[in-house]
């Protein structure tokens, strides 16, 4: 009787063991396998881009210095020029006749002169014999000296009638591109009538904005002699394609400006093939490194009423939902201002399909995957 007891009991034993483990491996099968990611600190490459405004390295302005009528227009717009080189022609004929008058207006002085010099000759060798009084003298000194005042008076009206003969030709400050003529052959124009602008495009300036925060980080960044500042800068042109130069960050302005609360940076690309303009348009692109950035994948992270939450596995490989603060976005990455730490487990994909609270069976990535993931990081 006792040997049967026995193995009833062993038996019974035997089959509650059995279902015990067919439950179990039910509820594994039930429970969905999700991929997860182990959150660690890397260093990153952190792209920030700001609107940026193109200037040529000089754009002047060309204008008339004379008034007259436009004889000759020898370039055209959009057009390289080089220093020296003649733009315009106005008509010279009238300063030309103002340098006639002038010349003779000279050559008058110094006969004038020349005759006041006789006479003074004569009346000092009177004034030696006695024959007339010595105010006589000083008084053909002083006509002889107003009449040598005449002379050079004479010479600088030459001087400024021969300089408005030179304003009427108009040449090239300095290599460049011609800009729009408003002007055809033949127009009256005035003293200071714009003619045309002129842009020296081998190099441009690139101007753009950053906040007081950015500003203090790369200030502090610059002046820390163990690390170097990233002073190189990239440009996105206004078709979202990359410029081939990369710039470098020259100098900021002293002033922040009080409605946004910016400071301007200048930043000096090469332009050989001339492919910037003045005043064109683009995406300044500086690129900084984060040490010890906490990465979140951007796959991972879903928004709840403008927070950023994950599904965060415990150690029941249970999913709990939790926000988290970002501090900027990096490629496919979140970087972590608060709310998660270096070693939580973050569920990777599939979280359209969680609820929190479920019980998962976490897969995590392999070594390959991890590679390619943070590789866009680096």
């Amino acid at each position: 009787m006792n040997g049967s007891t026995g193995t009833f009991a062993l038996l019974l034993t035997t089959i509650l063991a059995g279902c015990s483990n067919q439950s179990d491996t039910k509820k594994e099968e039930s429970d969905p396998a999700v991929p997860v990611i182990q959150l660690t600190q890397r260093d990153a490459t952190l792209d920030n881009d700001y609107a940026g405004h193109l200037e040529a390295v000089q754009n002047v302005e060309v204008r008339a210095r004379v008034s007259g009528y436009l004889d000759k227009i020898l370039v055209d717009e959009g057009r390289p020029v080089r220093k020296g080189q003649l733009l315009f022609q106005l008509n010279p004929a009238e300063y030309q006749v103002k340098v006639a008058e002038a010349q003779a207006s000279l050559e008058s002085a110094q006969a004038q002169a020349q005759s006041a010099e006789v006479e003074m000759g004569r009346v000092k060798l009177l004034v030696d014999k006695n024959v007339i009084s010595p105010s006589e003298l000083k008084l053909a000194r002083a006509k002889m000296e107003t009449a040598r005042a005449t002379i050079d008076q004479a010479k600088a009206a030459l001087a400024n009638a021969r300089l408005m003969v030179s304003l009427t030709s108009i040449r090239a400050p300095f290599d460049g591109v011609i800009n729009r003529l408003p002007f055809k052959q033949g127009s009256l124009v005035e003293n200071g009538t714009l003619l045309t602008t002129i842009s020296d495009l081998s190099q441009m300036y690139a101007y753009f904005n950053v906040s007081e925060k950015e500003y203090l980080a790369f200030v502090k960044k610059r002046q820390d002699p163990g690390k170097t500042t990233v002073r190189e800068v990239e440009l996105m042109l206004a078709d979202d394609t990359q410029y081939p130069h990369k710039g470098l960050i020259e100098t900021t302005e002293t002033v922040f400006e009080g409605n946004s609360g910016t400071i301007a940076f200048r930043a000096r690309f090469p332009n050989p093939k001339q492919l910037l303009r003045h005043g064109a348009t683009g995406k300044v692109r500086l690129t900084t490194d984060v040490d010890d950035a906490l990465l979140v994948p951007q796959k991972a992270v879903f928004e709840v009423q403008d927070k950023n939450f994950v599904y965060v596995v415990d150690g029941g490989n249970k999913v709990r939902t939790r926000s988290f603060v970002p501090r900027s976005r990096v490629d496919q990455f979140y970087i972590v201002k608060s709310g998660l730490k270096p070693g939580d487990r973050v569920v990777y994909e599939g979280i359209q399909n969680l609820k929190d609270g479920m019980t998962i069976v976490p897969r995590p990535l392999n070594s390959d995957s991890l590679r390619a993931l943070f590789a866009s990081a680096d």
